[in-house]
């Protein structure tokens, strides 16, 4: 059997019916007039948009935008200059603990701690998260992304493509109900990537939240329900591809690469 957790077909029509335009409407992050400044560089600018339960959410732009720092802030890792940012309703600000335990969190540069096992690495995880046995989340999860074979392996032995595997495998042991990812698919082989996808979509499918930043266009265009271009750490558009597309003046078969090279280059 293929160790890919392949989504239901219930979970396939809810998905493409959400992305032929199926409402959703319970909001389950809400940022609000987010700013971020590193010294004297603003990072982000005054950013505000929202994300459903169910949702798969596309966050794009620039070498530079303010993707990486969006996320950081969502998930409690940067603290705002200015502004709001809800999870599921708590403020992350005031019950940053609270609103954790809804979240994971996949940097772009996967960051294990390299002296444990992969076995450890996962039981430590979801010690931290009071995981009740953990043991079956585990095993699923390392078959799924074909890491079972590695898992009395130090995390210092894997390939970078292993460990982002495991930091994938990590966000997903305590089932949190937001999912942030920055750039997941690089350095993974496509049986991995296409796991990821089937686990986003079913997860979706499921009512959990999903935000992905990504340079992989054909990605975001494929996954993403609703998406948000940013530049300068400012919002340039946000919408369905084909509200972008209208907004852009784009064709009504543009893709997501060719709207974005058009959105980012001319002002609007």
């Amino acid at each position: 059997m293929e160790p890919s957790i392949l989504y239901t077909a219930a979970a396939s029509a809810t998905h493409h019916q959400y992305l032929k335009g199926t409402p959703l409407f319970y909001l389950m992050i809400q940022v609000r007039g987010l700013q971020k400044v590193y010294k004297t560089v603003t990072a982000v600018d005054d950013l505000s948009f929202t994300v459903h339960d169910g949702e798969i959410f596309g966050l794009v732009g620039p070498n530079g935008a303010g993707k990486t720092t969006t996320l950081k802030c969502i998930c409690g890792v940067a603290l705002p200059t200015q502004g709001l940012v809800l999870v599921d309703g708590i403020n992350l600000q005031k019950e940053e603990q609270k609103a954790k335990e809804l979240l994971a969190f996949v940097p772009e540069t996967p960051n294990p701690y390299e002296i444990l096992t992969v076995s450890e690495h996962l039981k430590f995880i979801s010690m931290l998260y009071s995981v009740d046995n953990p043991e079956p989340k585990i095993e699923h999860l390392l078959n799924a992304f074909e890491l079972d074979g590695k898992k009395d392996n130090l995390v210092n032995s894997l390939s970078k493509g292993m460990k982002q595997k495991l930091t994938i495998c990590c966000a997903l042991v305590h089932d949190p109900h937001v999912l942030l990812l920055d750039e997941p698919l690089i350095g993974i082989d496509p049986r991995g990537a296409r796991t990821l996808k089937d686990i986003l979509i079913e997860r979706a499918a499921q009512g959990d939240s999903v935000i992905i930043s990504s340079h992989m266009l054909y990605l975001v265009e494929e996954l993403c329900h609703r998406i948000l271009i940013i530049d300068d750490g400012k919002k340039i558009a946000e919408g369905t591809l084909q509200e972008i597309r209208k907004k852009a003046l784009a064709s009504s078969d543009a893709s997501l690469e060719e709207v974005f090279l058009k959105i980012t280059e001319e002002p609007l």
